[in-house]
């Protein structure tokens, strides 16, 4: 099954400063049938101005992934961290038992990201942020693991996350082509960043995605030049 879901269609708030869509239920945009997909739990299509971003507010028991599209983002938290992380490349933040944070754009032009969150397999644990770079370069033509909760991934060079859920993301080129086979039957969810692709016969455009289960293999071509990302997350039932 595959549910394609347009840009269109997605939450929205625009501050100002902040033009957000919301991929599933956040803050005061609510939809019953949109709450989460397996573990994931949010997806937020954030476009920050320059020289503004989100002060210091807490977060607890969430794994949170935040991949930049353009620009870069500042990080500052309450655990004496500190960094920058610009567009390709990832950071991530167990929230555990608790931790304040800030995300500022510092830069003269718009930061476009992906905030996504992931239920952890366990509450209650310490705190940790980290970022890794990304060339994109280097998942050109296929994936790239680029967060895990899986020892091997983070061996290799994946951003640890402490859930069984892995993040991917890869680029193809106009005509180019590639597979996945879906792990253990996991749901996934599938996000175009730039370009146009299709996965099993569904054009999914820029901004859009795909809710995709009980598919055992995707085949995925590109019809323009495209970056896309794939969450893989436990399926803790329907949502």
């Amino acid at each position: 099954m595959i549910e394609k879901r347009e840009f269109s269609s997605l939450g929205h708030a625009n501050h100002g400063w902040l033009n957000a869509r919301h991929h599933f239920s956040f803050a005061g945009y609510h939809d019953s049938a949109r709450m989460g997909w397996g573990s994931l739990r949010v997806w937020n299509d954030d476009e920050i101005a320059p020289k503004s971003g989100f002060p210091t507010h807490p977060h607890q028991d969430m794994e949170i992934i935040t991949y930049v599209r353009k620009g870069a983002i500042t990080h500052r938290d309450s655990m004496g961290n500190e960094g920058r992380t610009e567009a390709g490349d990832v950071q991530v933040m167990s929230a555990g038992t608790g931790v304040q944070h800030s995300e500022f754009n510092l830069e003269d032009e718009e930061t476009r990201l992906f905030q996504i969150w992931v239920i952890p397999r366990t509450r209650g644990d310490e705190p940790r942020w980290d970022t890794k770079v990304f060339p994109k370069g280097e998942r050109a033509g296929k994936l790239e693991i680029l967060a895990s909760g899986y020892e091997d991934d983070v061996t290799a060079g994946a951003a640890m996350i402490r859930a069984d859920a892995r993040l991917y993301g890869a680029t193809l080129k106009a005509g180019d082509s590639l597979t996945h086979d879906m792990q253990n039957d996991m749901p996934v969810y599938l996000v175009v960043s730039e370009g146009s692709i299709e996965v099993n016969g569904t054009t999914v455009r820029a901004r859009d995605s795909a809710a995709i289960r009980d598919e055992s293999r995707l085949e995925i071509t590109a019809h323009e030049d495209a970056e896309f990302l794939i969450a893989e997350t436990p399926d803790i039932g329907l949502q």
